[in-house]
């Protein structure tokens, strides 16, 4: 759970909100509250001050990496807000969102 909270990012989640129809902003909101708790509950119970304070090298891979995986997660924002404007029809867009998926994943060292 630690190691997910700490790969998470709130920034890069409110950029894909903008997608999100307005009368299911409220669950962006909820699901931020949640994490935010989460978060505070787990370093409670750790004792620490930061997610991954025990795992320094897992820690600066998240940090380091992140400024990297950051533009990849905007850009599939920019090619998903396309791709759904044209009525999901274009393949070459649907093609890049899905290298995207793959690119994300692989940087962040998770499933897509």
């Amino acid at each position: 759970v630690e190691s997910m909270l700490a790969r998470a990012d709130l920034d890069i989640a409110a950029a894909y909100h903008t997608l999100v129809p307005a009368e299911l902003l409220r669950f962006a909101e909820l699901i931020r509250a949640e994490y935010l708790l989460t978060r505070e509950q787990v370093l409670k119970l750790k004792g620490a001050a930061e997610l991954l304070d025990d795992e320094p090298t897992l820690q600066r891979s998240i940090r380091l990496r992140n400024p990297y995986i950051d533009p990849m997660n905007l850009m599939q924002v920019d090619l998903l807000g396309r791709w759904r404007a044209g009525e999901r029809a274009e393949r070459e867009l649907f093609e890049a969102l899905l290298v995207s998926i793959a690119g994300i994943a692989q940087g962040l060292q998770s499933t897509g």
